[in-house]
């Protein structure tokens, strides 16, 4: 069946195709530790079920000290000219954003069609169609618009470095989350919880959750490593075993409840702290005190769906 390692295939060839123009772009400052980056990327998902915790602990230890050291330099390949682009934008106009809506297209259709095609991993499905819905809209794109045959790679390999290291925040954070967890910080950090919420006081809990979600989200800048130690703190021992609640709404709302405090914290630095570096904006934190009047309304609202719709 279609799963994992079909994602991990293709994430780890394009990584390893960004290695390969790398080293061959003697324009790129750094460009062999640039190279270095995305190999070490490429192997992670490529073997990184070969290598075992002590050889993907020092595989991580060396993307840190690449990226921790400044290494990775910005890359500017020659793909299309900007007359060219002028002149396909003014031809084809908002027709330009076509492709990018067979992305959503494909990932909804197929998550609803996999489980009458019976290839697809059903637990892995919304990403085994997510990523399907990147190559045929990759390759959609090329056919119409007929650029050179490496522009989709070059043209990733530009924007990736123009974030540079952050881009592999995600994944730390992540990691980081299921770290807290094995240690038992959930554990922790729901006997101090506890404490705080009264007995059948339902709301209470969800509001603790909510911001619990929001809170470790901000301090450790990514809502999958938040995720663990809320569920194991309160998600799970209160509002799902205690109160009856429905443990996929309140997984999946307390994930965007998460992501509201994405919106507000420079730990999150791909999202908040890269894009203002890239805007060139004189507030570094511009970013996040822009999406400070939606965050907070939408966390107050994700609140009220767990407390109103799980239960």
């Amino acid at each position: 069946m279609i799963g994992l390692p079909f994602i991990y295939t293709v994430a780890g060839a394009v990584f390893a195709a960004w290695a390969v123009l790398t080293v061959a772009d003697r324009a790129q400052p750094r460009r062999l530790a640039s190279a270095a980056f995305w190999a070490l990327l490429a192997l992670s998902f490529l073997a990184g079920d070969r290598l075992g915790d002590i050889g993907n602990g020092v595989l991580v230890l060396a993307l840190v000290a690449i990226g921790g050291f400044g290494l990775v330099g910005r890359a500017n390949p020659a793909t299309t000219s900007a007359d060219d682009r002028i002149a396909s934008a003014a031809r084809r106009g908002n027709r330009l954003l076509l492709p990018a809506l067979i992305v959503p297209l494909v990932a909804l259709l197929g998550t609803l069609a996999a489980p009458r095609l019976g290839f697809i991993d059903p637990k892995q499905v919304t990403l085994v169609c997510l990523v399907a819905g990147v190559l045929l809209a990759v390759a959609v794109t090329s056919l119409w618009l007929r650029p050179p045959l490496l522009a989709p790679l070059q043209e990733g390999r530009r924007l990736v470095s123009q974030i540079g290291w952050a881009i592999i925040l995600p994944q730390l954070l992540a990691s980081l989350g299921a770290v807290f967890a094995q240690a038992g910080v959930g554990q922790i950090v729901g006997s101090v919880t506890g404490g705080l919420i009264p007995d059948g006081a339902r709301f209470i809990a969800v509001l603790v959750f909510t911001l619990g979600m929001a809170g470790f989200t901000m301090v450790m800048g990514n809502a999958f490593a938040a995720f663990p130690v809320m569920m194991a703190a309160v998600g799970l021992p209160v509002l799902v075993q205690g109160y009856g609640g429905n443990p996929a709404i309140i997984a999946a709302v307390g994930m965007l409840a998460g992501f509201c405090g994405t919106l507000l914290t420079p730990m999150a630095a791909n999202y908040n702290i890269v894009p203002a570096a890239l805007l060139e904006l004189d507030d570094r934190n511009g970013v996040i005190k822009a999406q400070v009047a939606t965050a907070l309304p939408l966390l107050a609202f994700n609140t009220l769906m767990i407390w109103g719709w799980a239960f």
